[in-house]
This record gives structure tokens, C-alpha cells and sequence, in this order.
């Protein structure tokens, strides 16, 4: 295997099973719920996506924290200690301070191992867009790509990322600033569902409306069907927030419809699901293009 390391941050949503077979170093990103700071591990391990989503449920607000340099600083050095380079593939820099957090750690770690290098790309991606990058980037990497391969593999390949989200409730995109309260109100009494997507900056922006839930899943699918580019040799992921029949429901459509060669089904973690609130789901695949 090429001598470098991968790292990503939580918010790649990356299954533990990934995780250990990739052999990616994942850091935990920050939420608070209640008067606790909680850390969003892959595993779960401070709480569980089901009690997360409960919690929200029943009231409670969540709020989340960019990774800090000095997190970023302590995850890179010991790699660079042991003579190992870093590729580093963050959550979209539109959407976080994190990615440039990273950066500020990069310049202070060049100065003590000038022999060593940290390489970062900005995915502009976010959830399991984010992890099928660095997914596709481990694989390259135990396939023998060099660090610098694998980069420009992950910064030509973003721009092809479809990432397709809908939501279940407008109040929490409301709260997050991302819907108006009239819009919110009017949409729910309507019973629109948003379809959302992440655009070439790695911005979250509409894609379209429609009336019913299900049918806001039957757009994610002939989206997909629509802008997939050769699915028999892809993998797809589908997270979702508390939603498994519909994820199921996406998984065995997607299956049948395209005949992707895997698809991986995880929840989405506290990070993202924070500003997308419970119901939310999303599906990310390689197409021409992001629209």
C-alpha cells in the first residue's frame, strides 16, 4: 500500500465496516443537544442516531462545532511522526469553517516536517458524497495510487458527485436558515417536500419541489436513473435520518432500476441531521455532472 495516510472528518458518514476496511482515520466532529457536547463517532458509540433523532422528535435543539486546529494538528502529526504523508478530504468548505481550520493546521505542521506532506481537498461534498470520495480514494490507494493520484483523482471526480437530499419536515431547513417561516408553513400545508442537492461549490441548493412524500423519493430515483453513468461498476450510498422503510425503499428501487454493482445504506449522523431534522434522506452517486 502507497505510504500516505487518509483522513476525513465524521461528517462523511462513513459505516464503521468502511472504516476498518479502508483503513481511513475518521475525527469525531462535535454536537451539543441539551447542556452536553456530544462527538460523532462512526460508531456511535456517545449516542445512537435513533435517540439522536428521538430527541429531536420530542423539541430538543441541536447545534453543531467545526473541528479545531489544534484536533486537526494532533490528528496529522503522529502520521507525519512516523514518516507517513496525509491525504486529508474535508466536508465542503461553503458549508463549514472546518475545511479551512484544516488548512491553518497544514501551514503550522509544514514548518516542523518540512520532509513530510499533508494534501487537502475540499470534497465539496457532504455526508456519504463526502465518504463515497474518500471511499473511492482508499480504494485507489490500496490499488497503489500515489497520494498525489489519489488528490487529483478525489478534485476531478467531485465535480461528477450527484448528491440528491429530501426532507420530511421544513421546519428544521426553517431553523437552519435555509426556508423562510412562511415558506416552511405554506410548504407543510401543502405537503411539499423539498428535493435539495449540493451544487459545483458545494453549496445546498433546491432542485425542485413535489407534493408527497413518496413521491419526493420517486425523484431522487429517476434523478439517479437519469444522470448515472455506467451504475454496474458503482457503488452507491443511501443515509438516511431515522427513515429505515425508506431507505429500504430507495435500496431496492435503486437496485432494480439501475443494477449498481454495491449499494451501502448507513444512517445520517448527528452533524448534518442537526439542520436536516428526522425523515431526511439522501443518495449519492457518480453522474456527468452534479445537476
Amino acid at each position: 500500500m502507497a505510504s500516505y495516510q487518509i483522513v476525513t472528518d465524521s461528517t462523511s458518514d462513513l459505516t464503521p465496516k468502511l472504516v476498518e476496511e479502508l483503513q481511513v482515520e475518521v475525527i469525531p466532529m462535535e454536537f451539543i443537544l441539551g447542556d452536553e457536547v456530544y462527538h460523532n463517532y462512526p460508531d456511535a458509540r456517545e449516542m445512537s442516531s435513533k435517540e439522536f433523532y428521538a430527541r429531536l422528535r420530542a423539541g430538543e435543539m441541536s447545534k453543531t462545532n467545526q473541528i479545531n486546529t489544534v484536533t486537526f494538528v494532533e490528528t496529522f502529526e503522529p502520521f507525519l511522526q512516523r514518516g507517513l504523508d496525509v491525504l486529508y478530504i474535508g466536508f465542503s468548505s461553503s458549508l463549514s469553517g472546518t475545511y479551512n481550520r484544516a488548512l491553518e493546521a497544514i501551514a503550522q505542521l509544514k514548518k516542523k516536517y518540512p520532509q513530510r506532506r499533508v494534501v487537502p481537498v475540499d470534497s465539496l461534498a457532504v455526508s456519504m458524497g463526502e465518504g463515497l470520495l474518500v471511499y473511492y480514494a482508499a480504494l485507489k490507494q490500496q490499488a497503489g495510487a500515489s497520494i498525489d493520484e489519489a488528490a487529483e483523482w478525489v478534485s476531478v471526480h467531485r465535480y461528477s458527485l450527484s448528491q440528491y437530499f429530501t426532507v420530511d419536515d421544513l421546519n428544521h431547513l426553517k431553523r437552519g436558515g435555509r426556508l423562510s417561516a412562511a415558506a416552511a408553513l405554506f410548504g407543510s400545508m401543502l405537503g411539499i417536500k423539498p428535493v435539495l442537492r449540493i451544487d459545483d461549490e458545494g453549496h445546498l441548493i433546491p432542485a425542485m419541489k413535489v407534493r408527497g412524500r413518496r413521491q419526493s423519493l420517486d425523484a431522487l430515483l429517476n434523478q439517479m436513473e437519469k444522470s448515472i453513468q455506467e451504475p454496474e461498476k458503482q457503488t452507491i450510498f443511501i443515509v438516511h435520518c431515522d427513515a429505515p422503510d425508506d431507505a429500504k425503499y430507495l435500496y431496492k428501487q435503486a437496485k432494480s432500476r439501475v443494477k449498481p454493482k454495491k449499494i451501502i445504506v448507513n444512517d445520517l449522523g448527528p452533524i448534518l441531521g442537526a439542520h436536516t431534522g428526522p425523515g431526511g434522506i439522501a443518495i449519492f452517486y457518480l453522474s456527468g455532472n452534479r445537476g
